[in-house]
């Protein structure tokens, strides 16, 4: 039996676990979030789920670097109709880490990641969810009246 769906104070639907992963593996592309110098940074990367995890591809950069310390990040990722007002956003939190080679080898077999950038040295980076959330915007016939 389905669970009721639950909404925010602003009428947005609460989106449950399955659903965010669910929703991630429909897109190809999000944002990481990362420290970089002491700021915020942010960075488009095509991705793709592997189970709870997210994997994307980098050269041998900040978010590699990034990875290589285990830094704790932020990665979003959404679909928006603009016109009809409708949309779904994702937000994952949780720690980077270098996929071994062995591990990456057998990944770019079994996922679907496209990168569109040219990456001289490509290693795959991966995110290990701690917090995932999302919310979904419904129309407004859908949405609970206050």
């Amino acid at each position: 039996m389905d669970a009721m769906p639950r909404f925010d104070p602003s009428g947005f639907e609460i989106l449950d676990e399955f659903e965010c992963l669910r929703l991630l593996g429909s897109v190809p592309l999000g944002r990481l979030v990362f420290t970089l110098g002491g700021m915020p940074a942010v960075r488009l990367v095509n991705f793709a789920v592997d189970d709870d995890t997210i994997v994307f591809a980098s050269d041998e950069g900040e978010k590699y670097r990034a990875a290589e310390r285990g830094d704790v990040v932020a990665f979003e990722a959404d679909d928006v109709a603009v016109d009809r007002h409708l949309g779904w956003t994702v937000t994952a939190v949780g720690h980077l880490s270098v996929v071994p080679p062995d591990e990456a080898t057998a990944l770019k077999r079994t996922l679907p990641l496209h990168t569109w950038a040219p990456l001289r040295k490509q290693q795959l980076i991966r995110l290990g969810t701690e917090s995932l959330t999302g919310r979904r915007l419904q129309p407004w016939a859908q949405r609970p009246k206050r």
